[in-house]
């Protein structure tokens, strides 16, 4: 019918959830935290150290999130922090989509 037809020639498109991501961690960890958001194709939008500690904000697609609270208080000696909240939806990577 009509929806098959329009569906066929529209460019369907697969969202995911992408979560804002706020991390703190001691200072000396702050190379380490900033290349899991990186590995995890988080984008981070800014980093801050301040008296020791440093924030990280990243956008992170919440299918990457999953073991990284585990992955966080291992590398940062259980010192690591994380809160996670919804961002909003993007498109997945074609590679993904297949």
């Amino acid at each position: 019918g009509a929806f098959k037809q329009c569906f066929e020639k529209g460019r369907a498109v697969v969202l995911e959830p992408v979560m804002s991501v706020g991390v703190e961690a001691p200072a000396e960890f702050q190379g380490t935290v900033v290349g899991q958001l990186n590995q995890r194709k988080g984008l981070v939008s800014s980093v801050e150290t301040n008296e020791g500690v440093v924030y990280a904000v990243a956008e992170v697609p919440l299918d990457n999130m999953f073991g990284y609270s585990t992955d966080l208080r291992s590398v940062t000696q259980g010192k690591g922090e994380f809160s996670m909240e919804y961002a909003r939806h993007l498109p997945v990577p074609r590679d993904k989509q297949e």
